[in-house]
């Protein structure tokens, strides 16, 4: 690959990075206090590139948001929950890998995000559908038109690119910013992880 298609990718990047709504990254950030400050469970999902970002996400919270407070946010990833999926897939159908375990988990008000590059994955989309119907809060983030999570959830952070990877690159990033908003939000200025993360990252 020359430079100059590193450089076009990249350019991509940024420019798509340009497109993102930040009124509803900032609504993002609203309905997550919200979940924390009443107690509710957050769950995450996605498939492939989009479930390693759920997981990461998932990941950040537990650690990196949630680290020394005294009210922290309860966050539950649904695809790494491996056997609970496999059973699921044999014995029903991959469609309802995460809609059955949202049945057994989710209660009202909760929050659920499904990540979706296409807006089109069977399994996220029944997910998102089940969990309005029963009272929960959604949130879809996808890319391209959108697709169907984008209409049937309740908020949705939308990429509009016809990119996969640039949409997934996207959908990280934002998650970062969130997960720095949400710090300085509850920590203030001072988002040190304390003395022992600090001497490691040095």
């Amino acid at each position: 690959m020359k430079e100059s298609e590193f450089r076009t990718y990249f350019s991509n990047v940024a420019g798509a990075l340009e497109k993102i709504d930040i009124r509803s990254v900032e609504t993002l950030v609203g309905l997550l206090m919200e979940a924390r400050d009443r107690g509710n469970t957050i769950f995450l999902f996605g498939n492939g590139g989009s479930a390693s970002t759920a997981s990461h996400v998932t990941g950040d919270f537990i650690k990196g948001i949630s680290y020394q407070l005294d009210k922290r946010f309860r966050v539950i990833c649904l695809n790494d929950n491996i056997p609970g999926m496999m059973a699921i897939s044999n014995d029903l159908s991959y469609d309802e890998v995460f809609v059955e375990q949202l049945r057994a988990l989710m209660q009202k008000d909760d929050l659920v995000i499904g990540i979706s590059g296409s807006g089109n994955s069977t399994n996220i989309v029944k997910a998102l559908e089940y969990a309005r119907g029963a009272g929960g809060r959604t949130v879809a983030f996808c890319g391209y038109s959108g697709g169907a999570a984008s209409r049937i959830a309740g908020h949705r952070i939308h990429i509009p690119v016809n990119d996969m990877e640039i949409t997934e690159d996207v959908h990280i990033i934002i998650f970062h910013a969130v997960k720095q908003m949400l710090m300085k939000r509850l920590r203030g200025p001072d988002t040190s992880m304390g003395a022992r993360y600090d001497e490691r990252v040095r």
